[in-house]
């Protein structure tokens, strides 16, 4: 698999990494399998995709405990990126950004992933009672103390209404260049993907004119993009979609042409002809690879980490790093209709 650098260009992952989250955390709990969990992140890393995302919220801690049992056996595999920040409690998630907390945090962290270094070491969410410069000091004191090899800020809950939008991606700007004064940014993660594109207008131009990797989360729009989920289709109570608007019953069924519009794409890469060019030549190519290509062709800084918990999908997501899209497959891509249901 290409590989993509992180950082001043020490550190590289391959082009596509693994979430992990949905092995332990926001979507049905009843279809999350601990043997079958592990048996993703060993495809994953033998496809290539040395990225692995998690959190110590995931679970809470049990997805870093998960990671850490694969750890033990493949660390020179594995490139471990975990976060810190958010605290879960039984009613309410809260940011704790204290400077005490987050050494506590990453101590813990190592822990339970059974490693000595953590990759790269993401600020889940800024506290808003704590000044960004003092948890990201405290972050950097890690680096120094050669627990961390790198600091990265995830903007993943950006999520907002049309008139939030723009005025959000300003305080992240902003943000990012309060906490680079400090100490230098190596990775933001933000969702990216076909039906959520709001990041190229001003986050990823930020990263790409910095050296910054942007970590394209829920590159497949929870799942929707990969053409597997029906208009209709009932959600756990536990399961993130059930309260999520784009995926209502209504929601689904008026954003099928963009689904639609994929599989065209799709057909046309995996139609038999012996092309030989990435995913081509008679190989079955799917609307998930073709939304991933698209993320993977927004710039050589973008590495998308789609989440996965079952081991043929973390096969399928890595093959679409081989998925080379034309001129007109992009045109296409860019002339579909944009996504409805919002957070107004």
């Amino acid at each position: 698999m290409e590989r993509r650098t992180i950082g001043a260009g020490a550190l590289e992952v391959g082009a596509i990494g693994l979430g992990c989250m949905p092995m332990s955390w926001a979507y049905t709990a009843s279809r999350q399998r601990g043997d079958e969990s592990l048996r993703t992140v060993h495809a994953a890393l033998d496809q290539g995709s040395t990225l692995l995302d998690t959190a110590d919220m995931y679970g809470p801690f049990t997805n870093e405990l998960l990671i850490g049992r694969v750890l033990k056996e493949r660390r020179g595999d594995a490139f471990v990126s975990t976060k810190c920040g958010l605290l879960v409690g039984e009613q309410h998630i809260v940011a704790n950004g204290r400077p005490a907390y987050v050494k506590r945090a990453c101590d813990a962290s190592l822990r339970r992933l059974q490693t000595d270094t953590i990759d790269l070491y993401q600020l889940h969410r800024a506290d808003p009672e704590v000044p960004v410069e003092e948890t990201w000091g405290a972050m950097a004191e890690l680096v120094a103390a050669g627990k961390v090899r790198a600091l990265g800020l995830c903007a993943v809950g950006a999520r907002a209404s049309r008139r939030m939008e723009s005025r959000m991606r300003d305080g992240t700007i902003r943000l990012l260049e309060r906490v680079q004064q400090v100490f230098p940014v190596s990775a933001v993660q933000a969702e990216l993907s076909v039906w959520s594109p709001e990041a190229l207008d001003a986050l990823l131009p930020w990263c790409e004119a910095r050296g910054v990797v942007f970590l394209a989360a829920m590159p497949l729009g929870n799942g929707f993009l990969t053409g597997t989920l029906t208009p209709g289709e009932g959600f756990e109570p536990d399961d993130v979609r059930a309260r999520h608007p784009r995926f209502t019953a209504e929601m689904m069924a008026a954003n099928q042409p963009i689904v639609a519009g994929l599989r065209r794409i799709a057909e046309r890469h995996g139609d038999g002809a012996g092309r030989g060019d990435g995913c081509d030549g008679g190989r079955r190519v799917t609307t998930a690879q073709v939304a991933l290509a698209w993320v993977l062709a927004q710039g050589r800084h973008v590495v998308p980490v789609p989440g996965a918990k079952h081991e043929r999908w973390a096969v399928e997501n890595a093959a679409a790093a081989e998925l080379r899209l034309t001129r007109q497959d992009l045109a296409e891509i860019g002339a579909l209709p944009a996504a409805r249901g919002s957070w107004d």
